[in-house]
């Protein structure tokens, strides 16, 4: 099985990591590339591009002009043990029994507008570069003609004829994968609450559930669409009467 997810804008730089083991992402020269273009954006360009404060302008500039190659354990963290945000609270990596890890190594990427595709223990440095920032690169008009193929091809180079594949991505990140030309089906699973009479996607939850469903993934060392079906974290449940197709819905 092959799980892809999101990053996360929050990083989390501090906590103590469990684990000695690290590895090398698959894309660090073209990671390089990409830090070559940011280093030439001033402040003000990265607040303009990015859509963000001059706070954190400041920050991720300075973060830029930092990032060097190459990475070791004193400069960079696991990726896993790295970003923050809701599906990795979901997730949650740090209290993961030290016999998973090998698994969670096996079957999770993680999609990046800096890195491209990042293996849990793959080590990383700060960046901010969401995949939908319209940065020019090259030839390439923005990160979706950068990375879609190679990202692509690297996934195709990893799955078996007949394996799983689970997209807990959000559509922004996605789109920077080529569905059409993976050599197996994408089961999309989505999460709905049930709120004023209706189910319906409340991000916030849904962003906690694709953690929850990659942990029960990795947990329960899921190989079939029917054990995928039988996550049951934090309340929620398969509805086979709202999913359709490869879709799968579960709703609470």
């Amino acid at each position: 099985m092959k799980i892809v997810i999101s990053p996360a804008k929050s990083l989390d730089l501090e906590s103590s990591i469990p684990t000695e083991k690290h590895t090398e992402a698959c894309f660090l020269k073209e990671a390089a590339q990409l830090s070559k273009v940011l280093k030439k954006k001033s402040r003000k360009e990265l607040s303009s591009l990015m859509k963000i404060s001059d706070a954190l302008a400041d920050l991720n500039y300075q973060r830029n002009q930092e990032w060097e190659l190459p990475f070791n354990i004193e400069n960079a963290r696991p990726s896993i043990y790295t970003f923050s945000g809701q599906v990795f609270q979901g997730l949650d990596a740090f209290t993961l029994p030290e016999e998973k890890i090998d698994t969670l190594q096996s079957t999770l990427r993680i999609l990046s507008g800096q890195y491209g595709l990042l293996k849990p223990l793959d080590l990383m440095q700060p960046y901010r570069l969401e995949m939908g920032t319209r940065l020019p690169v090259g030839k390439n008009k923005n990160l979706y003609e950068f990375w879609k193929k190679k990202i692509t091809t690297a996934l195709n180079n990893e799955l078996a004829a007949d394996e799983l594949f689970v997209n807990l991505a959000s559509n922004e990140y996605y789109k920077a994968v080529d569905a059409k030309a993976l050599k197996v089906p994408v089961i999309t699973p989505t999460f709905k609450d049930f709120k004023n009479g209706e189910y319906k996607v409340i991000m916030t939850y849904a962003k906690l559930a694709r953690g929850y469903m990659t942990r029960y993934l990795i947990d329960a060392d899921v190989k079939t669409i029917d054990d995928l079906k039988g996550f049951n974290y934090e309340g929620y449940g398969f509805s086979e009467e709202l999913s359709n197709g490869n879709e799968l819905v579960f709703t609470r």
